[in-house]
């Protein structure tokens, strides 16, 4: 892993001075203030989709990025006014992006969901969509869609070439500066829809709202927050209404704005927030009172807290069809007097967003896969209330499949968790769901120098990743009461000293690969193949596995970060890699 981090790291620094030193193939003599996106840069000979994500990786741990980090934590308005700085190097304007006809969502919980049901049911009517998410999964073109898909590996080579050049061709003029790794993602977001002629931008916010780098957006046609909770507190503010403070921040002026029901601290605030800005701000209804002609709406996601985010997202789909098809009557007045939160009527939906909400789909939210007599149970909750959300999820599907196995069936939990999340107490929320096994591993896909460029991380150390996975392992066991710690073991001979075993139920593994192939036991196809190479396990680790041997079905709930997520279906679909 670290040969690998290391080889990533050289090869963006080399591809970079290389990028310089091609200056003279058409990127040098242009003025940034001048250089406009209607221009088309030349493809850079010998840079590929690899070289670009090996340069893009450069951006998480480069010196002027970790400055920009320390310097912004003590004042947040600096964000957003580097944030400008970089799109106009970049060729861009603020301006241009009001063009975008921009549909911008924040919240705690469900904002993905919510932006991929809104950008199905616009797609649908015809439109051609651009949708902007993070994280990434498997491939961090998935956050940069174009109609739902994710961009080509050619079109994103081409268009990250552009926007790079453009910054470090003018980073001498500005103190050696480039933008962190998500600020640039988002300018080549803005880049490759104004490029692609897109007729609407779905924009998922990244952390918060008001400080966040796409709240550069001065003119989206409509907004809409999702639920809120506790998360990001060392950024966002450890109360309720901190955060809402921070998620109203994408309010603007005149434009209509739409919520869940929020807890009623959180609720307050947002109301504060739109009477201060004057966005007018409705309560969406629940989806029980549209009334289709098909009877009750059928979505695309599973699990009851989706129900809200549908919602949500037809609200914002509504007012967006409004506006583009009736933009005088319907659309309110930038001159907004009544402020205070109303409740949003229900329509009947109309059989193109009927079934724009049936066929919605977003990997890692409450996904079933069945590989044979292996059920993959896959949902990216990292926060309390998602947690709770995916453990119901979890109890009545697991459940549901369980009643059609054809034997007796063992549960095992799969879990990461990352950065400052409380990973003990969502441990605890699990703890009902009754798992025969408990694997902890931390979010590296091999544990060999062939990993994925895509998802690599070099804000933590492999110790640090190791280390977590311990604590959660021993916050398992304190849950659980499972007695006293026997004392460490290898679980992978003569590697990893930092991975013991602590009793049979419970186990930690380097990488993903390796947590997937024990709980398995060969029993998936995919993960068989004798291509998938990992580390040797000890016979007597594998001794502990001869339950998932006699049981007819093996079912794994994989929870407690999205990047563990997306690891997992690296491996389990070959082809979301390539």
């Amino acid at each position: 892993m670290m040969v690998c981090m290391s080889s990533v790291w050289q090869r963006g620094f080399v591809f970079a001075a290389r990028l310089r030193k091609r200056r003279a193939y058409g990127l040098a003599g242009f003025s940034s203030r001048y250089y406009s996106t209607t221009k088309t840069a030349p493809h850079i000979p010998g840079m590929e989709y690899q070289d670009a994500i090996c340069t893009l990786n450069t951006l998480q741990t480069n010196a002027s990025c970790l400055e920009q980090v320390r310097q912004e934590r003590s004042n947040p308005q600096l964000q957003l006014q580097a944030m400008r700085g970089f799109l106009e190097r970049s060729g861009l304007t603020v301006e241009e992006l009001d063009h975008l006809n921009i549909i911008h969502v924040t919240g705690t919980k469900g904002k993905g969901s919510t932006c991929a049901f809104t950008e199905q049911i616009l797609r649908s009517y015809g439109f051609r969509t651009g949708f902007y998410s993070s994280p990434h999964l498997v491939q961090v073109r998935e956050r940069i869609r174009i109609n739902g898909q994710p961009i080509g590996k050619e079109l994103f080579t081409k268009y990250f070439w552009q926007v790079y050049g453009r910054l470090d061709e003018t980073k001498a003029a500005h103190g050696g500066t480039m933008p962190a790794y998500f600020r640039f993602l988002t300018i080549l977001a803005f880049h490759v829809f104004l490029q692609e002629k897109v007729d609407l931008a779905v924009i998922e916010v990244g952390i918060g709202g008001a400080y966040d780098c796409t709240n550069i957006i001065r003119r989206p046609w409509v907004c809409g927050i999702s639920s809120l909770g506790i998360d990001h507190t060392q950024i966002l503010g450890d109360t309720i209404e901190k955060i809402a403070w921070q998620k109203g921040g994408i309010f603007k002026p005149g434009v209509p704005a739409f919520t869940v029901r929020q807890p009623e601290d959180a609720m307050a605030m947002l109301r504060n927030r739109a009477k201060e800005i004057r966005c007018p701000l409705w309560v969406c209804p629940e989806l029980e009172d549209y009334k289709a002609d098909c009877g009750p709406l059928r979505l695309g996601l599973a699990g009851q807290h989706q129900r809200s985010n549908a919602s949500l997202a037809l609200q914002l789909s509504h007012t967006w069809l409004q506006k583009r098809c009736l933009p005088v009557k319907s659309f309110p007045s930038t001159t907004v007097e009544n402020t205070s939160v109303l409740q949003a009527t229900s329509f009947k939906p109309s059989p193109i967003m009927v079934k724009g909400l049936a066929d919605t789909e977003w990997p890692g939210r409450n996904q079933t896969l069945k590989h044979g007599p292996v059920t993959y149970f896959l949902d990216g909750a990292h926060t309390m209330r998602s947690m709770q959300a995916c453990v119901n999820w979890f109890k009545e599907t697991a459940a549901q499949h369980e009643r059609n196995a054809s034997g007796p069936v063992a549960r095992v939990l799969l879990f990461n968790a990352t950065g400052e999340r409380d990973s003990a107490a969502m441990l605890k929320l699990l703890v009902p769901c009754h798992f025969d096994f408990a694997v902890f591993c931390p979010n590296i896909t091999e544990a060999i120098a062939s990993c994925n460029a895509d998802q690599q991380n070099f804000n933590v150390s492999v110790e640090n990743m190791l280390t977590r996975c311990l604590d959660n392992e021993r916050s398992w066991h304190l849950h659980n009461r499972v007695g006293d710690n026997k004392g460490p073991q290898l679980l992978i001979e003569s590697s990893l000293p930092l991975v013991p075993e602590k009793k049979a139920d419970t186990l930690v593994f380097p990488c993903i690969l390796s947590a997937l192939q024990w709980i398995t036991q060969r029993r998936d196809s995919v993960l068989a193949d004798p291509a998938k190479s990992v580390l040797p396990v000890k016979p007597s680790i594998m001794a502990k596995a001869a339950p998932l041997c006699d049981v007819a079905e093996i079912h794994i709930l994989i929870t407690g970060s999205l990047h563990l997520v997306g690891g997992v279906l690296k491996h389990l679909d070959p082809a979301s890699s390539k």
